[in-house]
């Protein structure tokens, strides 16, 4: 649970991190604080130190709060159903991390050592400023981010229109408890066909859409859930509701897919195969 806890967490980091329109916004809010000059930083500093000062210390701010944001958003799926709300409150306990890190870095710009009170103003303003942060973020995320925040993580919510493979989708209480699923883009979420290896990866082929996940093949294979299937091969694994018929050639026997395409059996899987669906 732990480790699908951290691969989630980190699915959504990069759903965030990689939209185009974050970096707009967050170069955009840098270069309004370098051009203003708040907090006496245009009195002290010169141009070019001033947008070192900034750019710092908005990443290194915007950072935490986002990371926050995303940790919050998967501790607390279960028990606040908007992923908006989840997110705002990682970002409010951001604060103080914040104000830590604005303190030091103000400290290490012009030479002086905070008191109690720079601190605690600090993370004043961080409160207000990961908020902030996490409500930029919130409108510049993309459709899919968006979706994966506000998903329960169970099943999908929408079609992509890719690699669809001919067969009716799912209702989604076929769907509510498939670990893997939680692996795959919400758009994906449909009910798995088939599984295979592809070097380091598994590629799952779904009724919605196929991907690429980060994942041993047996890994995924345990995280089928009660999904009706059969391992096949040691690099396939096919659902029932994916296999058309047998296909045999000179004693060696393939699956053919809803799909159109054939899977190997090997000899260890070969009986069963037959059994099941000769």
């Amino acid at each position: 649970m732990k480790r699908l806890f951290l691969q989630s967490t980190l699915r959504e980091l990069h759903l965030v991190v990689k939209a185009p329109r974050l970096w707009a916004t967050f170069a955009a809010v840098v270069l309004i604080f370098w051009v203003t000059g708040p907090y006496g930083t245009a009195e002290r500093l010169a141009a070019i130190p001033r947008l070192g000062f900034w750019l710092v210390l908005h990443a290194a701010t915007w950072a935490i709060a986002i990371v926050s944001a995303v940790l919050a958003n998967g501790m607390l799926r279960e028990r606040v159903g908007s992923g908006f709300v989840r997110m705002m409150i990682g970002a409010a306990a951001a604060c103080i991390p914040i104000g830590l890190v604005t303190s030091a870095i103000g400290a290490a710009t012009f030479s002086v050592v905070p008191t109690a009170a720079d601190v605690m103003a600090d993370i004043a303003t961080g409160l207000f400023l990961s908020l902030s942060f996490c409500a930029l973020t919130w409108m510049t995320m993309n459709t899919e981010a968006a979706l994966e925040f506000n998903d329960a993580g169970i099943a999908a919510t929408a079609d992509d229109g890719r690699n669809h493979a001919p067969v009716e989708p799912a209702p989604k209480k076929d769907t509510t408890r498939i670990p893997l699923l939680l692996r795959l883009k919400p758009a994906n979420r449909g009910l798995p066909l088939h599984l295979t290896v592809s070097d380091h990866y598994t590629e799952v082929t779904t009724t919605l859409g196929r991907e690429l996940i980060l994942l041993r093949f047996t890994d995924a294979l345990g995280e089928l859930g009660s999904v009706p299937g059969l391992q096949v091969h040691r690099s396939h694994w096919v659902a029932d509701a994916h296999v058309v018929g047998i296909v045999r050639d000179n004693g060696r026997i393939a699956i053919q897919l809803g799909d159109g395409s054939e899977v190997p059996v090997s000899r260890t899987y070969a009986a069963v195969v037959r059994q099941r669906w000769g």
